[in-house]
């Protein structure tokens, strides 16, 4: 493994060097390609250093010990050897998550779908305050946050709403709320008081590239209609609002949120990419489920992935037994210690799959 170690950073080193040579920006697709890969290496080459710098640090330490007669000198040897150690296997644990092959959809960008499910009304509000959420961590993230499409429940909320989010690792960060998010609470209507159950669901699906998936205009159906605003009532007199019908899946994709009819096409294509490399992306990882018996699970729509108890303020992710209670921060975008537990607990199935160690 320090084999590897030390080829990833003689490519980080060639990497830093090709890209001080003016003429690497002559190509600006390769010049952009050669930064990720030597942003993507940054860590792992820092990393190696402190590691490589610590091991040092503790043969030093350790021939010091065994040559040295001096007491006192001895004693702050053993004491420098107490914080060394411990600090090495950091370092060794934390390069073995870095060397796990990264999901290269994670640097993308990110659809984020909220649709209400059983409950009505209730629901539709719940689809609502996920959206919050999402929109306030999005924030915390400095990541744009744009609400592509929307059609609004009858007392608030949202039936189903879509948003396209882009940024630093969107996906690798939000790929875990793909599931059914329940929500235990008194609705406003209920009169008795009694705590009712509802549901939403969220999608969230990496933005292919445009080469990605390659669309024919042939197998596309384009349908034009004035945008509806909440209760059906026209919003737009011109026929801005675009519907688009891939004809090969049967996936329909509708956006009205712009007043121009191109920037309604533009985002219902990006839509339409993006579902249609989602479906190819469920193909594969249904073909790879026997090989990955993850713990977290990130594509199955249908699976229960976590709870909100209003009454507790509880909020049970329910994939790896996380239970928190502070429910109205995390509804105020504080997702960090939920997300960071999912990617640690990914990371830890990995390891274990890998088998990955650090040796000489």
């Amino acid at each position: 493994m320090i084999e590897r170690l030390h080829e990833l950073e003689g490519r980080w080193l060639a990497l830093r060097e090709q890209l001080a040579q003016p003429e690497t920006y002559a190509d600006p697709k390769l010049a952009a390609r050669l930064n990720k890969e030597f942003k993507d290496l940054e860590p792992v080459v820092a990393t190696f250093h402190r590691y490589r710098t610590t091991s040092r640090q503790i043969d030093e330490t350790r021939s010091l010990l065994a040559s040295e007669s001096d007491s006192d000198l001895r004693d702050l040897a053993k004491d420098e050897l107490a914080e060394l150690l411990p600090r090495l296997e950091a370092l060794e644990s934390e390069l073995k998550a870095l060397l796990i092959p990264k999901d290269p959809n994670d640097s993308r960008n990110v659809i984020l779908e909220i649709r209400a499910g059983t409950g009505g009304d209730e629901a539709a509000l719940f689809a609502g305050d996920l959206l919050r959420m999402y929109q306030r961590y999005c924030e915390r993230q400095r990541w744009r946050f744009e609400v592509t499409d929307f059609h609004e429940g009858t007392v608030g909320g949202f039936k189903e709403v879509t948003v396209s989010i882009s940024g630093e690792d969107c996906y690798g960060r939000l790929k875990f709320e793909s599931g059914v998010h329940r929500v235990q609470r008194v609705p406003e209507t209920e009169a008795q008081g009694r705590v009712h159950t509802s549901a939403a669901t969220v999608a969230v699906l990496p933005e292919p590239e445009e080469f990605d998936i390659v669309l024919n205009e042939n197998d596309i159906r384009k349908e034009t209609f004035c945008s509806q605003g909440a209760g059906g009532q026209s919003v737009n007199t011109t026929y801005s609002a675009v519907r688009l019908t891939h004809i090969p899946t049967g996936v329909v994709v509708s956006m009205q949120n712009e007043r121009s009819q191109i920037k309604n096409y533009e985002l219902a294509l990006k839509v339409l990419r993006t579902r249609l490399y989602d479906l190819e992306l469920s193909r594969r990882n249904q073909e790879a489920a026997a090989l990955r018996k993850s713990l977290v699970s990130t594509g199955d729509r249908s699976a229960k992935i976590r709870t909100y108890n209003f009454p507790q303020s509880r909020l049970t992710d329910h994939r790896i037994g996380l239970t928190l209670y502070n429910l109205p921060a995390i509804l105020d975008g504080d997702l960090d210690e939920v997300i960071e537990a999912l990617r640690l607990r990914e990371i830890q199935h990995r390891l274990e799959e890998t088998g990955t160690a650090v040796g000489s």
